[in-house]
């Protein structure tokens, strides 16, 4: 029997505002006041200010002089550059997931799809299961390398990679893949992995240029 690891209140008030952070629930740029996020969580100010240091560390947050804290901006055109490394790096390694996947894989990606469809779009274990999801097909590359490299990609995207993308195209998106998978077709997998990542850019400038974008 293993002990349950010990979390302070600072630690869950963290866990918790990474969660809305990375969910969308707290924008970039959102005003973050210490008064009213000890409110909502019914704590004192002291954890929600060690919360708020920590996110700060990891670059969710940002603070000024005299102003506060605020979720932290995007710079869209540096979160642009990682989309197109990470297009290029997930096509790679579904490509070659497709040349070493055996059944099983493919049974657990199918199951992981499945899943990711069936939750609602604003269900917080949505983020999860589409992670489960891309990384259970790179996974299937049997590349250490490649899969460690895209998980430090993953990590540079404080607010995820897939915050912008609405839940149901992810499925639609999710849907063709796993048939492409099926199908061994490793072109047609490497292709629509490559638009479903380089989609997020249209969807991306869209939301934080509030103008309209050709989203794939």
């Amino acid at each position: 029997m293993t002990d349950t690891p010990y979390l302070s209140k600072g630690d869950v008030i963290t866990r918790l505002l990474r969660e809305m952070i990375t969910r969308g629930e707290l924008p970039p740029g959102k005003l973050l006041r210490q008064r009213e996020l000890a409110e909502l969580f019914n704590v004192s100010p002291t954890p929600v200010r060690e919360a708020l240091r920590r996110l700060e560390s990891e670059g969710l947050v940002g603070s000024e002089l005299h102003r506060g804290s605020r979720v932290a901006e995007i710079d869209i055109d540096e979160q642009e550059e990682n989309y197109l490394i990470l297009a290029e790096l997930e096509a790679l390694a579904t490509r070659l997931a497709v040349e070493k996947m055996t059944t099983e894989d493919l049974l657990e990606v199918q199951a992981r799809e499945r899943a990711f469809a069936d939750v609602a779009a604003d269900d917080p274990a949505a983020k999860d299961l589409n992670r489960e999801f891309h990384f259970r097909v790179y996974e299937s590359a049997r590349s250490p390398l490649l899969l460690s490299l895209m998980r430090l990609l993953w990590s540079s995207f404080a607010h995820g990679p897939q915050l912008w993308r609405p839940h149901s195209k992810s499925v639609e998106d999710h849907q063709r893949l796993v048939e492409a998978l099926a199908l061994r077709d490793s072109d047609l997998a490497a292709t629509i992995t490559r638009e479903h990542v380089l989609g997020s850019i249209g969807w991306m400038r869209a939301k934080l240029l509030d103008t309209p974008a050709s989203r794939t």
